[in-house]
């Protein structure tokens, strides 16, 4: 009865050539980490088992030094764009301190016209207020009289009731200088508060 030839061993068929042991286990090693190989000796103990291999070899060469290249270039544009960095932030901050000194200067030249303007509000402020107190007076003074008038009934003569119509009708002009006054004075202090709007920076 003819023998059948023992069955090849799954993975078998990768292998082009035979292998040594020796050279099995640095490739072993070398991909596994399980220790530091001198891999110009692992080159030489492949190539003399399989020297087509070198064309791969030569093309992971290229390959690792193109990369170191690129590697390189990296570091270099780094080093170059940090330097850059330092030096911008190094002039940004020279420029804003040159910015906020002049800002300082030139806000200091519009600070007398300002103080001016602030000033002449403050005047018109205090003259509004004395003549709505005036006003409130005279307006009181009106009341008053008018009261007086009316209760006097016949106990006055003609000459003292004049008198008195001639008090209220000048307390009445008082009344509209006054108001008119007021006005003028309203007018001028938003006059003034748009002025300051306009001078602050």
């Amino acid at each position: 009865m003819p023998r059948h030839p023992a069955p090849t061993p799954v993975g078998a068929g990768l292998c082009f050539m035979p292998m040594t042991r020796t050279v099995l286990v640095l490739l072993l090693c070398c991909v596994t980490g399980c220790a530091k190989v001198n891999r110009e000796q692992l080159e030489r103990e492949i190539l003399a088992e399989d020297p087509e291999f070198s064309g791969v070899l030569d093309k992971r060469r290229e390959l690792a030094n193109r990369l170191q290249t690129y590697e390189r270039e990296l570091a270099l544009k780094r080093t170059s764009i940090e330097r850059n960095i330092s030096q911008l932030r190094a002039e940004l901050a020279d420029v804003s301190e040159n910015v906020k000194t002049k800002t300082a200067e030139t806000r200091k030249r519009m600070a007398p016209d300002y103080e001016r303007v602030s000033l002449a509000l403050s005047l018109a402020n205090e003259k509004l207020r004395l003549a709505r107190t005036q006003r409130a007076s005279v307006s009181r003074s009106s009341a008053q009289l008018r009261k007086v008038l009316k209760a006097s009934g016949e106990s006055w003569s003609n000459s003292e009731f004049d008198g008195k119509r001639a008090e209220l009708q000048e307390l009445e002009r008082d009344a509209g200088r006054l108001d008119h006054e007021l006005q003028a004075l309203k007018r001028h202090v938003r006059l003034l508060r748009s002025k300051l709007l306009l001078l602050k920076l």
